[in-house]
C-alpha cells in the first residue's frame, strides 16, 4: 500500500490539473466597414479607440479574441454604400452616415431637424443615443435594415458655412448655390434664391473648386481635415448645430452568432466611442478655426438677430420630421419634446421654439 504524505498529495493534485485541457480562447472575426477614409475622425477613432478598447474588454475573461479586419476608403464600399454593405453582410461592423438614408432612417434625422439649438457635439450626441433607447424608432429602422443599433455618435461640433467669396452675413448668402449633404440643405430655405446643391464630404473640395457651388456646409474640423481653406477661405459663423451623423451598426445574422459576452462588450464600448469621439470634435473645434485663420482663412460670426432671423424663415423642418414618424407609427411628437428637453436640461435652447406648430 503507497504511503501518502501532505507533499505528495499537493504535487499530484497539481500533476492532475495540469493534466486537464485548458479552455481554449475563441477568435471571432470582424470585417468593419466604411466609405470614408481613415484619416476621417470617426474612422480614425474606430481604428485607435473602439478596437483596443474591445480588445482590452474581453482579454480581461481571455474567452474571446477579435480578428479585425478594417476596410474603409472605398475598398468594399463607397461612403454612401455602408447602410446597405452591412445589411448584405459585406461588413459585420459599420459605420453609416445616416444623413444619406432621409427616406429609410428617418427618425435618425432629429437633430438635423431641430437647428439653431445646441453647437455642442457632447450634448447632442447623448441626447440622441438617449432617445435611441428610450424610443423605438430608430432600432426600428436598422431591423429592418436587417441591422442591430449600437450607438449613434456625433463628430462635428457646429455646421458652418464656408465660400470661395467673402460673405459677411446671412443676405450674402443669396442667390449661391451652396452644398450639403442631407437635412441641412432644408436650411437654406430661409435664404432667397439660395440652391441647395448635394454632395459628400469627400466630395466638397472639388465642388467648389470646379465652380460648381459657391459654399459648403460643413463643420471646422472637417475643413482642416480637408483642406477646405484652399477653396472657400472665407467662413460665416453661423452656429447651425451639431449633428447626429453617424452611427454604428452591426449586421444582425452576425449578431446572432455572437456570444453575449462579446455583445455586452461591442454595446458598451460603443457607448464610449460616442462619447469618445465627440468629445475629441469640441477639443478640435477651436484648434480647427485657428488652423483655418493660419491658412489664410478669414471668420466673420452673425449676430444673434441674423440667426433668429434665418431660423424664423426656415419651415419648421422639425415639425415635419415629428409629423412623418407619427404618419409611420412612432411617436415622432413625444420624442421631438423629449429630445429638446434633454437638450435644454444640459443648458441649450434654441433661437426658435420647434415643437411650436
Amino acid at each position: 500500500m503507497k504511503n501518502w504524505t501532505k507533499r505528495s498529495l499537493v504535487a499530484a493534485a497539481v500533476a492532475s490539473v495540469m493534466a486537464m485541457p485548458l479552455a481554449a480562447e475563441e477568435t471571432i472575426s470582424a470585417v468593419v466597414i466604411d466609405g470614408y477614409p481613415d484619416r476621417a475622425l470617426w474612422v480614425k477613432e474606430f481604428t485607435n479607440f473602439f478596437i483596443p478598447e474591445v480588445d482590452k474588454r474581453l482579454a480581461d475573461s481571455g474567452n474571446y479574441k477579435m480578428n479585425w479586419q478594417e476596410n474603409y476608403g472605398g475598398s468594399i464600399v463607397k461612403p454612401k454604400g455602408v447602410l446597405e454593405g452591412v445589411q448584405l453582410g459585406l461588413g459585420d461592423i459599420g459605420i453609416v452616415t445616416t444623413i444619406f438614408h432621409s427616406s429609410k432612417l428617418p427618425s435618425q434625422g432629429i437633430s438635423g431637424s431641430t437647428p439653431f439649438v445646441a453647437s455642442d457635439a457632447r450634448a447632442v450626441a447623448k441626447a440622441v443615443d438617449e432617445i435611441a433607447r428610450e424610443y423605438p424608432a430608430m432600432q426600428n429602422e436598422f431591423a429592418a435594415q436587417n441591422q442591430v443599433y449600437l450607438a449613434t455618435g456625433v463628430v462635428l461640433d457646429t455646421y458652418q458655412i464656408f465660400c470661395s467669396e467673402p460673405v459677411e452675413k446671412v443676405a450674402d448668402l443669396e442667390g449661391r448655390k451652396i452644398a450639403g449633404a442631407g437635412l441641412n440643405l432644408r436650411y437654406l430655405e430661409g435664404i432667397k434664391d439660395a440652391v441647395g446643391v448635394r454632395g459628400g464630404l469627400t466630395d466638397f473640395y472639388n465642388m467648389v473648386q470646379t465652380g460648381l457651388v459657391d459654399c459648403v456646409m460643413i463643420w471646422p474640423e472637417a475643413s482642416k481635415t480637408f483642406k477646405i481653406v484652399e477653396v472657400a477661405p472665407y467662413m460665416l459663423k453661423a452656429d447651425l448645430g451639431a449633428v447626429n451623423t453617424k452611427t454604428v451598426t452591426v449586421n444582425a445574422d452576425y449578431w446572432a452568432s455572437l456570444p453575449d459576452e462579446v455583445k455586452e462588450v461591442l454595446q458598451a464600448v460603443a457607448i464610449d466611442y460616442r462619447d469618445h469621439v465627440a468629445g475629441i470634435a469640441m477639443d478640435r473645434a477651436a484648434a480647427s478655426r485657428d488652423a483655418f485663420v493660419e491658412a489664410g482663412g478669414s471668420i466673420i460670426e452673425i449676430s444673434d438677430e441674423d440667426r433668429a432671423a434665418w431660423a424664423n424663415a426656415m419651415p419648421n423642418v422639425a415639425q415635419e420630421w415629428a409629423a412623418t414618424l407619427n404618419e409611420n407609427g412612432e411617436q415622432g411628437t413625444d420624442m421631438l419634446a423629449a429630445y429638446l428637453g434633454k437638450l435644454q436640461d444640459a443648458g441649450f435652447t434654441g433661437v426658435r421654439d420647434w415643437t411650436a406648430e
